[in-house]
């Protein structure tokens, strides 16, 4: 089981990610990537998808032609799933990517 944050550990990591959101229903932080066209919003999923493989911690993602949207939440931290540490380092290496 993985350490679910709690509000100060979440606060702290959240202003070091001021474009992403956070979603207390879920738990969990997203934010919506724009891009020219499609072919540069595949090729930045595939930068992450590269990465959460290896890292073994893999974004919910939604992809309209140049928009790709991501919600990151850890299924197995706390009772019920929810924000860790796995998500904000996700979450920062994904900001490397633009």
């Amino acid at each position: 089981m993985v350490a679910q944050l709690n509000q100060s550990e979440r606060e702290a990591a959240l202003a070091q990610l001021p474009d992403w959101e956070y979603d207390e229903k879920r738990d969990a932080i997203s934010r919506s990537f724009r891009f020219a066209d499609f072919t540069q919003a595949y090729a930045f999923m595939s930068r992450v998808a590269l990465h959460a493989e290896k890292a073994d911690h893999h974004p919910e993602w939604f992809n309209v032609y140049n928009r790709v949207d991501i919600t990151l939440t850890t299924h197995d931290a706390g009772e019920n799933g929810g924000l860790s540490q796995r998500d904000i380092d996700l979450a920062t290496t994904i900001e490397t990517f633009l």
